[in-house]
């Protein structure tokens, strides 16, 4: 789309911000008011309009993407949302160990292990363990817990929750980024481990740099949207 507008900027509206363009309020997809909590997350959204060139390109607005499904997708689903979620946590990334080579057992252990003991203590959510692919059963006590750690985030956090958890595959680290647990580039690297490890034997193609330079931008922009929302 051919860019339409001179000047991005935000106008107070209600309790939060709108991102204006011209003066006229965007609106999401479903025709909404792109309006954010803070100003701090509207100067962001806005800052992304004013960045485009003559030529609106989408890829290049995570944040406004989060917003547009905070708006548009969750505030009209929340539990589907946290149901959907939820379901990472049954077969979590962090639950699936390899049974060899040993350095990358190693690694799995030093790192996933302690995203895990986190959630354990920091959520009340402890979850089990298995060596292979094989799907296993995880407690239903620490699914609940996980479920009321989701029901309390707004609609905003859900979102960015949601980029990070589809980007990681990981509920529980997804969940670490949203807590300030881990940073974004800790994150990625924990999302990253198997992948990180077969590439230091074999190397990347230009497809594999690609994807996983797509999932640590849309890691950074849910670590922007929570850092966001709590400053």
């Amino acid at each position: 789309m051919k860019r339409f507008y001179k000047t991005a900027a935000i106008q107070r509206e209600g309790e939060g911000h709108a991102v204006t363009l011209d003066g006229k309020p965007v609106k999401t997809p479903m025709r909404k008011s792109l309006a954010l909590p803070n100003a701090k997350l509207a100067d962001a959204v806005a800052g992304e309009w004013a960045a485009q060139g003559e030529t609106i390109e989408p890829p290049s607005m995570p944040l406004t993407s989060i917003a547009n499904t905070a708006i548009d997708r969750i505030a009209a689903a929340r539990e589907d949302m946290v149901a959907g979620l939820l379901r990472y946590a049954e077969t979590d990334l962090l639950c699936y160990r390899a049974e060899g080579p040993a350095d990358l057992v190693a690694r799995q252990t030093a790192i996933w292990q302690a995203i895990l003991d986190w959630a354990a203590v920091g959520l009340g959510a402890t979850l089990a363990t298995t060596v292979g692919i094989i799907p296993i059963a995880q407690p239903e006590d620490a699914l609940a817990k996980l479920r009321n750690v989701l029901r309390v985030y707004d609609d905003f956090r859900l979102a960015a929750l949601s980029t990070a958890v589809s980007a990681t595959g990981s509920l529980i680290l997804g969940l670490a980024l949203a807590e300030g647990r881990l940073t974004a580039a800790e994150a990625f690297a924990a999302a990253q481990l198997d992948e990180t490890y077969q590439n230091e034997f074999w190397g990347e193609d230009e497809e594999t740099v690609q994807r996983r330079a797509a999932r640590r931008a849309d890691i950074e922009a849910a670590a922007q949207v929570f850092g966001l929302l709590s400053s």
